[in-house]
């Protein structure tokens, strides 16, 4: 049976933050990983030359997944940061749909306690498609953490807790180049989505369980046959 893997992450550059390493790592070692990016992620900017913007964005979409070898990518162009004002049905029934065609047996998503209102929908929507009825092909689904929101929500009940991680000491140079592809999403140190401090959570994630590097997880659902 093939191994497929799908991605769905709220907007540009959140698919790498979170599990760059990891889908890298997947891409190489036998699995189909493709990406879902669900906002065109530059509408709630205030910009005058939001075009431009798009379109720059759009490019280093394209670069960043070329360096994580995805199998395939889809842009949905829902409106960014504010998914509350799409239909929640239309956007599970687009994410049933993807799957279906798709059939993954591992989702990567957000954590449902980011601090962005996309991030949360996102997940909600997710593990809604991928409720375990007959046929659904998707048996594990892990959350990840995306940093400037998993750890801004300051609250013990939201906090962004794992209990899987992916050894990433081979990998970390394709997360690392992907998200340089995303020249205008990056910020300085100490800003939490700068290079230097995705450098050291990978570090940090990785000193917890015996790696140089790691991606931590938290599983939402596994299902063995």
């Amino acid at each position: 049976m093939k191994k497929i893997a799908l991605v769905i992450a709220a907007h540009p550059d959140d698919e790498i933050l979170g599990c760059g390493a990891t889908l890298a790592k997947m891409a190489r070692t036998g699995y189909s990983v493709h990406s879902i990016i669900v906002s065109e992620g530059i509408t709630s900017r205030k910009s005058k030359d939001s075009k431009k913007q798009l379109l720059d964005l759009r490019k280093a979409n394209k670069k960043s997944s070329k360096i994580i070898n995805f199998t395939s990518m889809q842009l949905l162009n829902f409106p960014d940061n504010k998914l509350y004002s799409v239909d929640f049905l239309k956007i599970v029934q687009t994410f049933e749909s993807i799957i279906d065609k798709i059939k993954p047996s591992i989702v990567f998503t957000h954590h449902s306690g980011d601090l962005n209102i996309d991030h949360q929908i996102v997940n909600r929507a997710v593990i809604t498609a991928t409720r375990p009825i007959e046929k659904c092909p998707v048996k594990k689904i892990l959350t990840f953490e995306t940093p400037s929101s998993s750890e801004w929500r300051f609250d013990e009940e939201n906090t962004f807790v794992p209990n899987y991680f992916e050894n990433i000491e081979k990998f970390i140079k394709f997360k690392i180049n992907a998200l340089k592809a995303y020249k205008s999403e990056m910020r300085k140190f100490p800003h939490p989505r700068s290079i230097e401090n995705v450098k050291s959570i990978a570090k940090v994630r990785g000193s917890t369980v015996g790696f140089r590097f790691a991606e931590a997880f938290r599983i939402v659902r596994q299902i063995k046959n």
